[in-house]
């Protein structure tokens, strides 16, 4: 059956015509905000060790990881016969070039791997890095930039400690876009200090984007980090969501947003050990995302609904 959003899985059945699994690694790359370059201690949501796996460790080789992530994909996913190697943690396009030629052609020389995701800020690329990622797109290999957006609001990316500005931001999708690569972005629902309006509206602005994949995900106050400490101060600048109250919002947000745009996840979970506190239980991905394809039948509404009425 048709699905009511414009979903990963049939994204990449449609490019690589079979079931293909992404395999993240740590390649030890940091970020400008942490080492001092734009400023220090990182985003204040951000702990790495809650949403890397277990196998993702930068004493390891990059292989190594990648033959690790298969085995550890294979229990669930069987089918899977190819792969994509996701550049997760950190910044993964902060350093020299020479650094990432050696990094990314270590990950393509293994057999299983036709592709990479890239995950990084848009203050992190530059014409030298793209134009690297653009020839081994024009080689064939699959490749996604992923950026750290976070949120379209300047206020917003400065208090969570970001460095850079959406301005940047829209900048750098433009720039990969336009080199033919295939570019996501990755948004969190739930920033201190913004509204659900503020928050549903930014659907127009990222629908306006040349962006082929999007990630969200509601904010989690992840112990050990700045947020949890400014969270306990002042919660009353939080929005917080309910799991069924998200899944509304969710809606309400997809109805507004391209259908041209790819959603690769609207949701984030990390080990209950890390979170603040469990408000949504101990469900899995896979059992919400069926409950935001029923409340979509439910209300009889797809992803776009409403994008035609903006434009």
């Amino acid at each position: 059956m048709k699905k009511r959003y414009n979903s990963a899985v049939g994204w990449y059945r449609e490019r690589f015509g079979a079931r293909v699994q992404k395999v993240a690694v740590n390649a030890g790359f940091t970020c400008p905000n942490r080492d001092g370059r734009v400023g220090t201690g990182g985003c204040t949501y951000c702990l790495n060790e809650a949403f890397n796996p277990s196998y993702c460790s930068v004493d390891k080789s990059v292989l190594q990881q990648i033959e690790e992530g298969i085995a550890f994909h294979a229990v669930r996913y069987r089918r899977a016969e190819k792969f994509i190697v996701y550049f997760q943690a950190f910044s993964n396009t902060y350093a020299p070039l020479e650094v990432l030629e050696r990094v990314y052609g270590e990950a393509l020389s293994h057999r299983k791997v036709v592709g990479l995701v890239v995950g990084t800020r848009p203050d992190c690329v530059d014409d030298a890095k793209l134009d690297y990622f653009a020839g081994l797109a024009s080689r064939g290999v699959h490749v996604q930039i992923e950026y750290g957006v976070e949120s379209c609001y300047d206020r917003t990316l400065a208090h969570v400690n970001r460095g850079h500005t959406f301005a940047q931001a829209r900048e750098a999708i433009m720039q990969t876009s336009a080199r033919g690569l295939l570019t996501g972005g990755h948004f969190i629902f739930g920033l201190p200090g913004e509204s659900r309006e503020e928050m549903l509206a930014t659907a127009a602005i990222v629908s306006q984007l040349p962006l082929n994949a999007v990630k969200f995900h509601q904010l989690q106050v992840i112990k050990g980090t700045a947020m949890e400490a400014e969270y306990a101060l002042a919660p009353d600048r939080f929005v917080r969501f309910g799991l069924r109250d998200y899944i509304d919002f969710f809606i309400d947000y997809l109805e507004l947003l391209s259908p041209a745009i790819v959603v690769e996840r609207f949701i984030g979970e990390v080990p209950p050990r890390y979170v603040r506190r469990t408000e949504w239980g101990l469900l899995r991905n896979v059992e919400i995302l069926r409950m935001l394809e029923q409340r979509l039948e439910e209300r009889d509404t797809w992803q776009g609904r409403k994008w035609s009425d903006i434009y």
